[in-house]
């Protein structure tokens, strides 16, 4: 928890001490905050492409061996759609993609490359092919480990010319394998933020440069039509110096893709002073990377935003609970029409970067827990991906109005509020805020129109309530892993009436739903 954060907290606790000590115990609940929304139902709204939900990122390589991972990626097609899937290590000694003999003859093996691939295809994914990290075979500091629990190596080559033949091999065999229709829809993004402690090359820029160049033009001398990009930095760096470099030197780029989390800095992000908020800071950072594309030789180049997330910490308060309906609904409404694809990082907590799980809510990134248990955004991601394919203006902040192609209007409305806690220890208690009551009225809307909701809040699809209610178990029961599937479900639709295109609905505090017109 920031210090800031910390003065709030005390700050409310006392002003609840204080209405007891005045004999304010029957305090009503804040006061309903009334939102008037109305909607034209046969507006020609402008496009409104599933940006958020082309690709997820996930633990390494190696993970997706496992049953557990599989079954996690079956139920995120399953409920989304999402096409690709983005992870580091492919390159990683564990994959065991390179030898060295002791005469120092290299050979390769693309056993376990070949099994990943295969099963992301197989359960109707495609990869969106992360090249990182450095095999300790080409390594050229055996010593820089990345203090990640695998610690993959993350120093630059010591030979370029061995590098550019692993790529070119690994590149060769893929187009034999899938052929090169299938590998011409991948995507193959250089390295994993090599501005911050993922790349000890120097100086950091230059350095990787050099390894996007050896490494594009690689793949490209396979077949042209392979899709290559970078600079894949965190913190939405570098976006511009990248672009004039490929440009003056006429380096092949296929699209442009960067990292933000919503705890991030706006020192380290922007170089200001200023306090952004987390509902906020990845958006303005997408903003900041998409006008600087535009401003770039290539004004029209694709933006990738290949991770993001609320927050790069392990916050359970965060990650793990109704927070997030409301925090990605509002990122969606302000990334709309800026970004081809922001791939939320992660789809499942099948995932080791910080060890093995050892309590199935401890702010992991996944969208679903360990033990196939789904958190609350894996339900936030499931109704969203109801919303149509058109957007429909509105004037509200807490609302997105869409229409899919059969004009069935589709209607996201939420409550945001910031999370009860910010520390790696859960905070159990509610959030601030009031709740909303949205007043929508419809034009145009068929006479005969019924609406169908959908909800995640604090009683619908929230197995963290469960799991407090069980005392937070490291390691739950198999009984009461059973019970925590069941709680995290999506819970049933419930039916509104609309009358003359008018309906209301309440919303909780970090409440998120989904309207569906029919």
């Amino acid at each position: 928890m920031t210090f800031s954060a910390s003065l709030r907290h005390l700050a409310l606790g006392l002003c609840a001490t204080a209405l007891l000590v005045t004999g304010a115990a029957n305090a009503a609940a804040p006061a309903t905050a009334a939102v008037k929304l109305s909607v034209d139902a046969s507006a020609q709204g402008t496009p409104f492409p599933h940006f958020w939900e082309q690709m997820l990122g996930s633990g390494r390589a190696a993970l997706a061996l496992r049953d557990d991972y599989r079954r996690d990626l079956d139920a995120v097609h399953q409920a989304t759609g999402v096409g690709y899937i983005r992870f580091h290590g492919i390159l990683d000694h564990d994959v065991g993609l390179i030898q060295r003999d002791a005469q120092g003859k290299i050979s390769y093996n693309f056993s376990y490359i070949d099994q990943i691939y295969d099963g992301l295809l197989e359960h109707g994914f495609k990869p969106f092919v992360e090249l990182g990290f450095m095999p300790p075979e080409l390594t050229s500091d055996p010593a820089a480990l990345h203090p990640f629990w695998y610690h993959p190596n993350v120093a630059p080559p010591k030979d370029y010319a061995e590098w550019d033949a692993m790529i070119g091999a690994l590149a060769k065999h893929l187009v034999e394998r899938y052929g090169i229709d299938e590998v011409a829809s991948w995507y193959f993004e250089v390295w994993n933020e090599p501005n911050i402690g993922f790349w000890t090359g120097k100086p950091a820029q230059e350095s990787y440069f050099k390894l996007y160049d050896h490494t594009v033009r690689a793949l490209k001398a396979v077949s042209p039509r392979l899709r290559v990009g970078g600079p894949s930095t965190a913190q939405a760096a570098w976006t511009s110096d990248f672009l004039a470099h490929t440009h003056k030197n006429n380096v092949p780029i296929d699209f442009v893709s960067s990292h933000v989390y919503g705890d991030d800095t706006a020192d380290n992000v922007f170089h200001t002073d200023e306090k952004i908020p987390r509902a906020d800071m990845v958006c303005r950072a997408v903003d900041k990377v998409h006008k600087e594309i535009a401003a770039s030789p290539y004004p029209h180049m694709p933006l990738i935003f290949s991770e993001y997330n609320a927050s790069y910490a392990n916050l359970p308060n965060v990650t793990d609970t109704v927070f997030m309906g409301p925090w990605l609904a509002n990122t969606i409404r302000q990334c709309a029409g800026k970004v081809e694809a922001m791939s939320y990082w992660s789809f499942s907590d099948v995932f080791e970067e910080q060890g093995i799980v050892r309590n199935p809510f401890y702010g992991g990134f996944g969208l679903i827990a360990a033990n196939r248990i789904a958190k609350p955004a894996f339900n936030a991601f499931a109704i969203l991906h109801k919303l149509g394919d058109r957007q429909l203006a509105t004037k509200s902040d807490s609302a997105l109005v869409t229409r899919r192609d059969d004009g069935t209007l589709v209607i996201a409305l939420w409550n945001y509020a910031p999370p009860v806690g910010d520390t790696a220890s859960y905070t159990p208690g509610k959030p601030v805020g009031a709740p909303k009551r949205f007043d929508v009225v419809v034009k145009q809307l068929p006479a005969a129109a019924r609406a169908t909701v959908w909800r995640v809040d604090e009683t619908h699809g929230n197995a963290v309530a469960a799991f407090d209610r069980m005392g937070r178990p490291d390691f739950p029961s198999r009984a009461q892993i059973t019970e925590l599937r069941e709680a995290g479900k999506l819970a049933a639709p419930e039916s509104v009436d609309v009358r003359s295109g008018k309906f209301t609905i309440d919303v909780p505090v970090q409440g998120l739903v989904v309207v569906e017109l029919h």
